[in-house]
């Protein structure tokens, strides 16, 4: 690899990493419209400016091998034969692979992939028919801009439109200095300066030319004099000898008729916008790495130098630099809630101090900042959930084509945003999620047609905020989930017995489809049927503080529902007290809180239950039962109506805290070695709050029976789980 070793280098390549990535996507989703619509010239276009840009950036970085590669496949995308290949867009999707892979080779520093294959496959579309290569002979010598005779339609109209704005037209001709490494690079870094101030129509020779390395010449529209032109063109170790010639001089009265018309005046619809203007693919493709906004490329107006104002003020920053502030504002509402305390013990002891009032108006003054700064910071860690789904029509249609099925995928809420953290841990699952829909789901298009339904089968994936939660579903229209065939399997693999599965509802059914080593697949195959996935979601969305619901009908689909937090930092929540331990749970989690007597309890298959409303609701007790108070009264509950995925539980507690917004402190296994608990946070007084995993509480509560002394094998959990309190009380809440 040959890789520059100054540090400018180094940051142009982390950049053009970043970048690549979004012409990756560019050009997966450019192979899948042309695959939709074989031999579309416009597509085709398309993806030759997005390869053409790729090798631009990969050059300008010193990657070699990639440059290389993108040049083969753009020069053989120029040719009339490869529009009319029919393997074009399986080429396409290819080429978008290799990339990624030499790509990824770079920036870890591993060995670069094969490419001869795919070198062999773009060599196809440069088979060009004898009768066309002998025309091609006799083709005249490519003529200068200035002649005009090859330019296209495009180039011509946006000439036109230059000339109607009252731009200076001018033709430039720049030598490439013959001691420079990179002539292609080069032509590129010169075209990119042009666009800065100005619009290239034209740009010749063509990349391929023999005559591209010594000389690139642009037809050039602009509003700046020859001097300034041939300054922007003069870069050091790039350019030669620069040429600047006057074609067509500025017209004022079209820019005076320009300006006359105002920003509002309304388009004349016989002639296209000047910011509609499709400039040719060398001029379209600005590099990446330079940061050039497209629409500096494509507008030929002086107004747009706005956008790219405006675009200039876009900072790229880490996100362990953002994290890092979150962090300290978290340790601030921890530094507030201090002073809260203190403010309260403060009036408790001088009720009748003037100085009280002003400390509270300077508290009040605080928090509101403290939240204004808090939800900004918050705000910079959202993302649009499109940067996922952007990637699932490529997965859909390989794995479809792998398994023999037609699908269509269908995506909306891609404008929903989420965590940027949370976005990336959910990667994996939903793939793994679509995956299956795909290959578990969807039937054959034979079968399809046997049950009346579309031979195409659809695949829906859809995002949207619910209360303080990100819903992600994926819907098929397919054959649903058999629960007595998962019965059966879960018996035969010896996940339980005959006679506890015929007790199990169908929620419960579907949950051994989450268990490791589960799968009902009769055969083994690339994409599935090992039984490894299901519960690697599931373990991922627990730590994730989400859960996912499964709902499905027979012959008619299945609908997964994951339920994500905004955030993993700040949670509002509600404290209470079992047994004088604070605990504290999601507010979002609790639908309601009631009052009732333990004589209001009642035991159904040793297990506890509260009639509330006319609905019974299982009930979890974390401490002891007792049914008298200490002064011999019936004793008073407080429980707390939970909603763990979409059933509903009675969380029983001794009383209640508060609520309360808490910074969360991870728990590291060494300290603490439960499920049952997400995180820690320390409070103003320095009391040191354990946060619930509501999730595997339910779970631990439904495999328990009561203990003959009234504890359930939860509580216990938790009472050797407050060997962290000490933990964190000791070491000051730096968990």
């Amino acid at each position: 690899m040959t890789n520059p070793p100054d540090e400018r280098g180094a940051e142009l390549r982390e950049l053009f990493f970043e970048t690549s990535q979004e012409l990756l996507q560019a050009l997966n989703e450019e192979s899948l419209k042309l695959e939709k619509t074989p031999g579309d010239e416009e597509i085709v276009r398309s993806i030759r400016r997005t390869v053409h840009t790729l090798k631009g950036d990969s050059a300008a970085c010193g990657l070699r091998e990639l440059s290389e590669l993108a040049h083969q496949f753009e020069d053989a995308l120029t040719l009339e034969s490869a529009t009319a290949h029919g393997a074009l867009a399986e080429i396409a999707f290819a080429a978008a692979d290799v990339f990624a892979e030499m790509i990824a080779a770079y920036h870890g520093g591993s060995a670069m992939p094969d490419a001869e294959p795919l070198r062999q496959r773009i060599n196809e579309l440069t088979a060009v028919p004898a009768a066309t290569k002998s025309r091609r002979k006799k083709k005249s010598p490519e003529p200068s801009p200035k002649s005009g005779n090859d330019w296209t339609d495009t180039e011509k109209r946006a000439l036109a439109q230059a000339q109607a704005a009252g731009l200076a037209v001018f033709e430039i001709a720049v030598k490439i200095d013959p001691h420079c490494t990179m002539p292609i690079a080069a032509r590129q870094l010169i075209q990119t300066a042009l666009n800065g101030i100005g619009q290239v129509i034209v740009v010749r020779p063509d990349a391929k030319s023999p005559a591209a390395s010594k000389q690139v010449e642009f037809v050039f529209a602009s509003s700046q004099s020859r001097e300034q032109i041939t300054f922007k063109c003069q870069i050091p170790t790039i350019a030669g000898e620069v040429t600047v010639t006057l074609l067509h001089a500025a017209s004022p009265a079209a820019a005076s008729a320009k300006n006359a018309e105002g920003p509002a005046a309304a388009p004349n619809p016989a002639a296209p916008a000047a910011s509609a203007t499709v400039a040719p693919p060398e001029a379209a493709s600005t590099p990446a790495v330079q940061t050039q906004p497209a629409a500096e490329a494509q507008a030929p107006t002086p107004e747009a130098a706005v956008p790219q104002v405006l675009t200039e003020n876009i900072l790229r920053v880490e996100a362990g630099r953002i994290d890092s502030v979150l962090n300290l504002v978290g340790e601030l509402i921890i530094g507030k809630s201090m002073l809260q305390q203190a403010l309260t013990e403060f009036g408790k002891r001088y009720p009748k101090e003037v100085l009280r009032g002003k400390f509270a108006d300077a508290m009040a003054f605080q928090a509101r900042v403290l939240n204004d700064l808090q939800r900004s910071v918050m705000k910079i860690r959202m993302v649009p959930v499109d940067q996922l789904f952007r990637r699932f029509p490529r997965i859909v249609r390989d794995v479809a084509r792998q398994c023999g099925r037609e699908v269509d995928l269908e995506l909306s809420g891609q404008e929903t945003d989420l965590d940027k953290g949370i976005l990336d841990a959910i990667a994996e699952p939903l793939t793994h999620l679509v995956r299956n829909a795909v290959s578990h789901g969807i039937e054959l298009a034979e079968q399809r047609k046997a049950q009346g339904k579309s031979p195409r089968g659809k695949i829906r994936l859809n995002a949207y905020h619910q209360g303080n939660q990100v819903v992600v579903e994926i819907v098929d229209d397919g054959r649903g989930i058999d629960a007595q065939k998962i019965r059966n399997k879960a018996i035969e693999l010896g996940m339980t017995t005959a006679e506890d599965a015929a007790r199990l509802t169908e929620a419960e059914t579907l949950d051994f489809i989450f268990r490791p080593g589960f799968s009902t697949a009769e055969v083994v195959t690339e994409v599935s049927g090992r039984g490894v996935g299901m519960d690697v979601v599931q373990s991922v969305l627990q730590r994730l503080k989400a859960t996912i619901h499964v709902e499905t009908r027979m012959g008619q689909g299945t609908t997964f529902r994951l339920k994500l937090p905004l955030t993993l930092a700040i949670i509002k929540a509600l404290m209470f007290w079992v047994e004088q331990r604070l605990y504290a749970i999601p507010l979002n989690a609790v639908s309601q809180i009631a009052r009732t007597d333990e004589s209001e309890v009642h035991q159904v298959d040793n297990y506890e239950v509260l009639q509330l409303r006319n609905q019974v609701l299982p009930l979890l007790r974390l401490g002891r039962a007792s049914t008298a108070a200490p002064d011999g009264k019936p004793r008073k509950l407080f429980v707390l109506v939970i909603t763990v995925g979409e059933r509903k539980y009675g969380l029983v507690v001794d009383a209640l805290e508060g609520e309360e917004e808490l910074v969360i402190k991870a728990l590291d296994d060494q300290t603490f070695a439960t499920d049952l608990v997400n995180g820690a946070s320390i409070l103003g007084d320095g009391k040191v709050v354990l946060i619930l995993n509501l999730l595997a509480v339910v779970e631990h509560a439904s495999r328990a029976r009561p203990e003959a002394h009234g504890l359930t094998s939860v509580g216990l959990l938790l009472n050797q789980a407050d060997r962290a309190r000490l933990a964190l009380s000791a070491v000051g809440g730096q968990a």
